[in-house]
């Protein structure tokens, strides 16, 4: 059993200095040794772009063509880290290992699943235009499926993990431990683009209604985790500098469910009857407003945090977290603008996205300084 605090002596951080200089230079020597989950992220965070772009409600020429380009870059992306990360696995296994065991990093083994189904939701909505409509869906059926699974897996496994193998203290919630629970959201919401294209009857009904109940899952854990989060920032004050970025993950399970609910009730027409088809669509409005309203609270609350620990916080992979949790608040401020009218969503969803692509431009321009430096790649300590 494991206990996890953030806080630490001065024993302790020397010794964290002796052994970051020696991962270093073993870094250097073998980059690939220390290729952890949270890479993934950056996929996430880049295929976000692309496919809030194809549905902004702001659409001007170029905008089609540029999200275009970004789904190939996450596309290239998620092939060169999956290669990697099986690599790894074959000639690191006991440091693969280790991740699955690691208090925090296992946490991250959620943005695997999350990356398959943001570059298959970036296929169907902008690879068609490349590979054709036909290509496209068969390509989003096998990374859908492929992140459903696996998301389903990080979901229970993660959590049992936390139970039975470590003790955490009150302290210990971060924003990070949302990333197991997340992914059947994300499956939720881009499950519904495959709707049209399931067969009729009881196989299109029953993946509506997987995506409905993955939907639930989802949503009641993640709150749960909100709420530890929420507690543990008003007791304990803010996380240590290299982890303030998860604050911000908290976004993506708020706006990811909006998304979802939008989603799910625009397709509930062919699939389900008139009553529930309409009471889906009264949902995604009652439900999603009021959802919306509270990631715009937490938006400012995790802009505020950041702005008071700015000239603390390191650069790490945690900061990709400014990324795609905000292209979940993009996406749900468009599906409440196509459910309600509201200029106040259209306008919000162009706001945010320029914010999204600001941050991901700094992000990856940072990641790619890292790498170069051979920062990025050192063990979890």
């Amino acid at each position: 059993m494991t206990t996890v605090t953030f806080r630490r002596t001065a024993d302790a951080a020397s010794a964290a200095r002796v052994d970051a200089s020696t991962a270093a230079r073993a870094g250097q020597r073998e980059p690939l040794r220390y290729l952890a989950p949270n890479w993934f992220a950056v996929v996430m965070g880049t295929g976000i772009i692309g496919n809030a772009a194809a549905t902004l409600p702001l659409q001007f020429p170029g905008l089609r063509a540029a999200g275009t380009v970004v789904w190939a870059l996450a596309a290239l992306l998620l092939t060169v880290l999956a290669g990697a990360w099986v690599l790894h696995w074959r000639r690191y296994p006991e440091e693969a290992r280790g991740h699955g065991l690691h208090p925090i990093m296992m946490q991250f083994y959620g943005a695997l699943p999350m990356a398959l189904l943001t570059v298959g939701a970036g296929t169907l909505m902008l690879g068609k235009d490349v590979i054709g409509l036909t290509a496209a869906v068969t390509v989003d059926w096998v990374l859908w499926s492929a992140g459903t699974v696996f998301g389903l897996m990080t979901a229970a496994a993660i959590p049992y993990r936390m139970i039975t193998r470590h003790t955490f203290d009150p302290d210990s919630a971060f924003g990070g431990w949302l990333m197991p629970v997340v992914p059947p959201m994300v499956s939720a919401a881009l499950g519904a683009l495959l709707v049209p294209h399931a067969p009729a009857g009881q196989l299109r009904l029953t993946l509506f209604v997987a995506c409905l109940a993955m939907f639930g899952l989802s949503l009641i854990a993640s709150l749960v985790t909100i709420t530890l989060i929420w507690s543990r920032l008003l007791h304990h004050g803010l996380l240590p500098a290299g982890m303030v970025a998860t604050v911000w993950l908290v976004l993506g399970p708020l706006g990811q469910s909006v998304t979802a609910a939008g989603s799910l009730a625009n397709v509930a027409p062919g699939v389900v009857d008139e009553r529930i088809a309409a009471g889906l669509d009264v949902f995604a409005v009652l439900y999603g407003v009021p959802t919306w309203g509270f990631a715009m609270l937490w938006l400012a609350l995790a802009i505020a945090v950041t702005r008071h620990a700015r000239t603390s916080m390191p650069f790490n992979l945690t900061w990709w977290g400014f990324t795609f949790p905000l292209g979940c608040c993009v996406t749900g401020s468009t599906a409440l603008y196509q459910h309600t009218g509201a200029d106040l969503f259209a306008v919000t969803a162009v706001g945010l996205y320029a914010l999204l692509v600001a941050a991901w431009a700094v992000v990856t321009a940072k990641t790619v300084h890292g790498v170069l430096r051979g920062d990025l790649l050192r063990p979890v300590r």
